[in-house]
Formats: C-alpha cells, sequence, structure tokens
C-alpha cells in the first residue's frame, strides 16, 4: 500500500467517524499537529527520518525524505539543514540511538526543532531491529545529553492498561470514538520536541 493510498483510506475511515490510526499514536499525533500549529511551517526546511504516510501533507517549504536503507540516519549526514527534522516512531530501531541523534543536530539549522515520537509499554518489533524504549523523564536527559536545549525541551506520554492489553496480540486501531484516557503509569507512546541552540557559542 503506498502512502497517498494510505492517507487516503485515513480519510476515508475518519469520514465515516472510523479512526483507523494505530492507538499508541493517536493522542501524540493530536500533539504534534498541535505543536506543528503554532510554527510557520509553509516556509520551514522539513526533514522526515524513515518517512511515512503522516507528515509529508503539511504544507512545508519543502519537505525531503532520509529514508532506510538508502541512507542510514545512525551513519549519513544531508548535505543541507533544516528547521525541523521529524521522527515518527524510528528511534526505538536504531542501534545507535545517539551517533544518530549527533547527525539530527547537525542537519538542523540553529533553533531548528526536533520531533520525537517513540513507543514505551508496547510489544517487540523488529523492522529491521527494535533496540530501545524512553520514558518521558528519560528521553529529555538523553535529548540534553546530545546538546539540544534544556530549556526547549517538552516531553509528553499517553497510554492506559486497556491500550497495553489492545496490542498484545494485534496492532489495535483507535477505532470508534473511543475515550482516550491517560493513565500515567502506563504509557504506550511518548513524545519529544527539542531546540537546538541559536548559537552554539
Amino acid at each position: 500500500m503506498t502512502p497517498a493510498f494510505k492517507a487516503l483510506a485515513m480519510r476515508a475511515a475518519k469520514a465515516v467517524g472510523y479512526d483507523k490510526t494505530h492507538i499508541t499514536r493517536t493522542v501524540a499525533y493530536g500533539e504534534v499537529e498541535t505543536f506543528l500549529a503554532d510554527l510557520p511551517t509553509g516556509e520551514m526546511d522539513a526533514l522526515e527520518i524513515a518517512a511515512g504516510w503522516k507528515w509529508r501533507e503539511i504544507g512545508w517549504g519543502s519537505y525531503t525524505e532520509m529514508n532506510w536503507p538508502d541512507h542510514d540516519i545512525c551513519e549519513d549526514v544531508l548535505d543541507r539543514q533544516f528547521d525541523i527534522c521529524i521522527a515518527d516512531n524510528v528511534w526505538e530501531h536504531l542501534l545507535h540511538p545517539w551517533r544518530a541523534t549527533q547527525n539530527v543536530l547537525t542537519m538542523l539549522k540553529p533553533g531548528g526543532w526536533f520531533v520525537n515520537i517513540t513507543p514505551f509499554m508496547i510489544r517487540r518489533h523488529d523492522i529491521p531491529n527494535d533496540c530501545t524504549r524512553w520514558t518521558e523523564q528519560g528521553m529529555r536527559h538523553f535529548l540534553e545529553d546530545n546538546g539540544f536545549d534544556p530549556a526547549s525541551i517538552a516531553t509528553g506520554s499517553w497510554g492506559n492498561r486497556a491500550a497495553v492489553k489492545a496490542n498484545l496480540n494485534r496492532w489495535a486501531r483507535t477505532g470508534w470514538k473511543r475515550r482516550l484516557t491517560n493513565e500515567r503509569d502506563f504509557p504506550v507512546t511518548v513524545w519529544a520536541f527539542a531546540q537546538k541552540l541559536r548559537d552554539p557559542a
């Protein structure tokens, strides 16, 4: 299924009240959409690591994909800089997430943003690897240790026992107007926004 067809199917399902979004992503996607609404996205150069169907249609100034296996974010750096870099459920798969985050920092313009969504209480899924999980606290410290502005880092998480259970045997969808109660002790997803220092010196 192509990303364009998948996006069309998602919109058609939502039009009749059924949300096909993976339940672990719905709240995180809403938070990222709210964050992006406050940015001048139409003027921004965007980079998406391992691009999916969701973020390319925002209406960026420019949009670039950096997809594996043509590019390995743990090893490769593109020869330009961007205003924003988005990683949507990618960092858990990386063998060298610290190295990848350093590469993102290199590719961001001063003041540029890194948007990172990762799972937490979710089963292992090798695509082709599955290596790491972060809590909100862990992600904040990870991004700060990588050189992002500590004052800019904002994290969030969502999940509940029902969502954890729903994903034990299948990839559950949000479905029909489901209540998305948050139980902080059972996060299935974590997201973070972090800004590169405007003046590294």
